[in-house]
């Protein structure tokens, strides 16, 4: 069996247990996934977080704006502060809606954290406002206070988990057909 395939089966087998679980246990890894309040991921020492706060801006957004495009540099970490935002991507030639941005949510902590190039693009879909945390601030906010990168990696993996169980709760598997236009069980 290829690779390819033995993955796929893989990937497969992992899905159906995680639709197969019971419900109990579906909650308590999604309670272990969500999000940590804003005020403990950024908790750090006065120096650290002075640097943060010295360099921090708001920048307001009318509906319909783009804050960001997939693949352009990121200037930095994003925290919604209000009005609704929403995450899309181009993947496979395709045009996916990731979700929304809502008050209070940490955006492209993966650009951020990464190789700077943005994943998605996200625009406004009401007037809103976000805080931007510029890249060279956090780069010296982690040298001062490295711990700051652990937890924003951490909530970066929640954030991945949150994004696996969602899609293994709401994927829809397609019945296979036979020639004669009868679906199979």
């Amino acid at each position: 069996m290829a690779e390819n395939e033995t993955e796929t089966l893989w990937n497969r087998k992992q899905s159906e247990e995680m639709v197969s679980i019971q419900p109990d246990t579906r909650l308590e890894r999604l309670a272990a996934a969500a999000a940590h309040p804003l005020a403990e991921l950024l908790d750090c020492p006065q120096d650290a977080g002075r640097l943060l706060s010295g360099e921090t801006r708001c920048v307001n957004f009318e509906p319909g704006e783009v804050v960001f495009c997939q693949h352009g540099l990121c200037k930095g970490l994003y925290v919604v502060v209000s009005g609704d935002f929403v995450r899309k991507a181009e993947r496979f030639d395709m045009r996916v809606t990731l979700g929304p941005a809502r008050p209070g949510d940490l955006v492209e902590l993966a650009a951020a954290l990464g190789d700077g190039h943005h994943t998605y693009t996200l625009s406004a879909v009401t007037s809103g406002s976000l805080l931007l945390l510029p890249m060279e601030a956090l780069q010296r906010s982690f040298e001062a206070y490295p711990p700051l990168r652990m937890r924003l990696l951490e909530e970066l993996a929640r954030e991945v988990s949150r994004a696996y169980i969602t899609c293994c709760l709401t994927r829809v598997t397609p019945a296979r057909r036979h020639s004669n236009g009868a679906a199979s069980r």
